[in-house]
């Protein structure tokens, strides 16, 4: 996503589908590989945790801090960079860990990821929504805090993320 304060997500949601698409052709990287042995559960990615502070997220060593503001933190997963005007998350000052975006080829618990169809999404998750925005959403399971929000195109995921249902950093 572009570095600016307060961005709405379909800019988050903009940058990512991009990334996806420009390096969907791309022979696995190590980051990749690495990626493969986390999943997106419910409480955050490895050592990020949705909703943990922003100082414990910066103390965990799995993040890069790209952009800071009155309110956020912009950060990318350490081995998984978004590029130069880009961040896969952000943190609050005030909510901590507001959003983890799935690197490529990491999948919810349930087994969603990039390239999942819509129609294994609504089966994996009964319950996910869309929104008035576009977004497909769900309360994650186990923690009422936070929803794993889905960008769709086509039939088929493009983006799975993290958020926190109460956070300042994005519409």
């Amino acid at each position: 996503m572009r570095l600016s304060s307060r961005l709405t997500r379909p800019a988050i949601v903009a940058v990512a589908a991009g990334l996806a698409l420009a390096t969907g052709a791309t022979a696995a990287s190590a980051a990749d590989q690495a990626a493969t042995k986390y999943r997106l559960t419910p409480y955050g990615y490895g050592k990020v945790r949705i909703g943990e502070s922003a100082k414990a997220a910066l103390r965990s060593g799995a993040i890069v801090v790209k952009h800071r503001d009155r309110y956020c933190i912009g950060y990318d997963l350490k081995g998984h960079s978004t590029g130069r005007n880009n961040v896969g998350g952000y943190i609050s000052k005030k909510y901590g860990v507001a959003l983890i975006t799935a690197p490529k080829g990491v999948s919810t618990t349930r087994g969603i990821h990039a390239g999942s169809s819509l129609a294994h999404l609504k089966r994996a998750y009964p319950g996910v929504r869309r929104d008035i925005h576009g977004y497909y959403e769900v309360t994650a399971p186990g923690n009422p805090k936070a929803q794993y929000s889905f960008t769709v195109a086509h039939g088929k995921v493009t983006t799975v993320m993290l958020d926190l249902k109460r956070q300042d950093c994005f519409n």
